[in-house]
């Protein structure tokens, strides 16, 4: 008996020692890329912070954080009809846009959806960070929902923004494209991530697509999983679990996609936060699928189920 109960003891010693190790090595959590409404009402007065609110113009009307403006993903993208659906546009449409939202050097800047535009405020995140803002940038945790359920102020007094300026320093490196996915397919450390909901990914629908599938050996973590049911985002640890579960490595370098580049900034900003170096295929499997010469995978058993 004192055997066993030594063997076991080892054995748990063992598995702690191993989970140990593991947590080691992952990546440092980045925790100010989210951000609390305790936090926030504790900082709604500094002078650096710049709140932006995305969703519906209405709902920003009839009441939002004090100070916040607005902002709408067509503010942050190509015009509809120029190219594909949702894309960067130029640096310096991109520094007006913000400049004129009271964005500077020293901004502090806080982003959050109005009701559950969760995809659209992490797409906002997404090109913060492109133009060098990322460490200065936050998400509120659970948007105005949170905000309000907590008992915070909200306000229908649009205030003016303040005369600004920024410099862009662009990281380009963040964005990728078709070019650069298709050389990297089979680059070890690199972990291609689709953000869409599994009927997408199998190839059982098409959606709006030419071809149903998915990128050959990219693995699925459908944007939704990303939050739990009051749009909050799960914890670190389930974040994780998560990731760990789609192969994913301490020191692999990850890319997301999707349908056009929205929900896949939702697993990007998932993945910045845990501290994974991210990129983005800004044209994700729209631009994918257009091009022929381009293999498409459907997993095993799906059928792509005709309209």
């Amino acid at each position: 008996m004192k055997r066993f109960s030594f063997a076991v003891t080892v054995i748990i010693f063992a598995v702690l020692l191993v989970a140990s190790a593991r947590a080691a090595n992952d990546p440092k959590v980045q925790e100010s890329l989210i951000v609390s409404t305790e936090w926030l009402a504790t900082h709604l007065n500094d002078d650096s912070l710049v709140l932006l609110q995305v969703g519906d113009k209405d709902e920003y009307l009839a009441g939002h954080i004090p100070g916040a403006q607005f902002i709408t993903l067509a503010d942050v993208s190509t015009p509809r009809g120029s190219g594909l659906a949702l894309e960067l546009p130029s640096v310096a449409q991109l520094e007006s846009v913000f400049e004129k939202l009271g964005v500077s050097d020293k901004s502090r800047i806080v982003v959050y959806f109005g009701k559950d535009w969760v995809s659209p405020t992490t797409r906002v995140f997404f090109t913060l960070d492109y133009l060098g803002l990322g460490d200065r940038t936050s998400i509120l945790d659970g948007g105005l929902p949170a905000w309000r359920a907590s008992g915070k102020p909200v306000t229908a007094v649009i205030k003016e923004p303040r005369a600004a300026h920024f410099t862009p320093r662009p990281q380009s490196q963040l964005v990728v494209d078709a070019a650069w996915v298709s050389t990297h397919l089979d680059k070890p450390g690199v972990i291609i991530l689709d953000a869409r909901a599994a009927k997408f990914y199998t190839g059982a629908e098409a959606g709006s697509m030419p071809r149903a599938g998915h990128i050959p050996r990219a693995k699925n973590i459908p944007f939704t999983s990303v939050v739990d049911d009051s749009n909050k985002f799960r914890s670190a640890g389930a974040l994780r679990e998560l990731f760990n579960a789609a192969g994913v490595k301490a020191g692999d370098s990850l890319t997301t996609y999707c349908h056009i580049g929205q929900q896949a900034s939702v697993l990007y900003f998932a993945a910045r936060y845990l501290g994974y170096d991210a990129h983005l295929y800004d044209g994700s499997f729209e631009d994918w699928s257009h091009r022929p010469e381009l293999p498409v995978e459907k997993s095993e058993g799906a059928k792509t189920n005709k309209p």
